[in-house]
């Protein structure tokens, strides 16, 4: 995790920690966003991929690299690798936003539209490998990709060293891996939230439950997030290091990325909005006097935005209805 914050250093940008006074008030503790919708790519994807690709030999990245994504991976692996000069095919679904492809075909990588969810365009790109050899990189089920997430943890508690509190969101769990590690080698009291979207929590079922299934549907707005099955090197790190994982709505998510645009006017995805929505929804049973919140992305499809304002406004009209309880760990 050291290595990886040393040697991306100068690749990566240090994003902007900072807070709101509206937030604060609302929430009635001090509130810092991480603003990873200012990473390069416009998400925290770039740090991963970036130092999985800088980790690679001469002759693996001579094969060119290989993913699958649903967006904010692609981007990050095809800038990553056009920097390194190795040609990039990333495969995603027939779903992903336009502006997603549209941006990673810009970085220079060929792009393969597979089936109607991540899972579907990973399947596919395993067979690619398989006829090809390119080098792989997985998008989030990879030690390197996640130390290299891990690196955000540094920074937000570089900039503000009293978090006592992270809030993460999670799709396969790379990115919450990594925070959780490197915040826990910091400051083991730190509490790491994560955070899944309510029609793709595989994560959420196999951390509450014990049970590790692959979802049949993951339809939602926060299509970033939106992986049908847990990592095999993510969970057990989640298991360990991650305080507790909740679910938000779809009106939650929405609504979210309203106030983000209302009160910040700043512009967010889905996923990059997830974290925010728990802190809205389930602020008076999450214990902090400083959170940290994870703005992961802001790689939004415009035209989809008349549809994320009806959903907020479900929210809004809902508003005095009683938040559902937040399940404590019991790790």
């Amino acid at each position: 995790m050291v290595d990886a914050w040393s040697q991306l250093g100068g690749t990566i940008h240090n994003t902007p920690l900072v807070t709101s006074n509206t937030t604060n008030l609302r929430t009635d503790r001090e509130v810092y966003f991480k603003m990873e919708n200012q990473q390069k790519t416009g998400a925290f994807k770039f740090r991963g991929a970036s130092y999985k690709l800088m980790k690679l030999s001469a002759l693996e990245l001579s094969k060119g690299v290989l993913t699958a994504s649903a967006g904010n991976h692609a981007q990050g692996v095809a800038l990553a690798a056009s920097k390194l000069g190795a040609a990039a095919t990333i495969f995603m679904s027939e779903s992903t936003p336009t502006n997603k492809v549209e941006a990673t075909r810009g970085y220079g990588a060929e792009v393969i539209l597979v089936g109607e969810s991540f899972q579907e365009a990973y399947e596919a790109s395993l067979e690619h490998q398989k006829k090809t050899g390119a080098t792989y990189v997985h998008p989030f089920d990879d030690y390197d990709i996640m130390a290299g997430q891990g690196t955000i943890a540094f920074e937000m508690l570089a900039q503000q060293p009293d978090l006592d509190t992270l809030i993460v969101p999670i799709g396969g769990g790379g990115l919450i891996s990594g925070i959780a590690v490197a915040a826990k080698s910091i400051n083991p009291d730190i509490r790491v939230i994560g955070v899944q979207a309510e029609r793709a929590p595989s994560i959420f079922k196999a951390y509450h439950e014990g049970q590790v299934e692959r979802l049949k549907t993951v339809t939602t707005i926060a299509e970033g997030i939106a992986v049908k099955e847990p990592g095999q090197l993510t969970l057990p790190i989640i298991n360990k290091y991650v305080d507790d994982v909740i679910c938000v709505s779809e009106p939650e998510i929405a609504d979210a990325m309203i106030y983000f645009l209302e009160r910040s006017k700043t512009l967010v995805e889905g996923a990059g909005a997830a974290a925010l929505a728990c802190l809205l929804s389930h602020h008076d049973v999450i214990d902090s006097d400083k959170t940290g919140v994870v703005v992961s992305g802001g790689n939004i499809d415009i035209s989809k935005m008349p549809d994320i304002q009806s959903l907020a406004k479900e929210l809004r009209v809902e508003a005095g209805l009683p938040k559902r309880e937040l399940v404590k760990n019991q790790h």
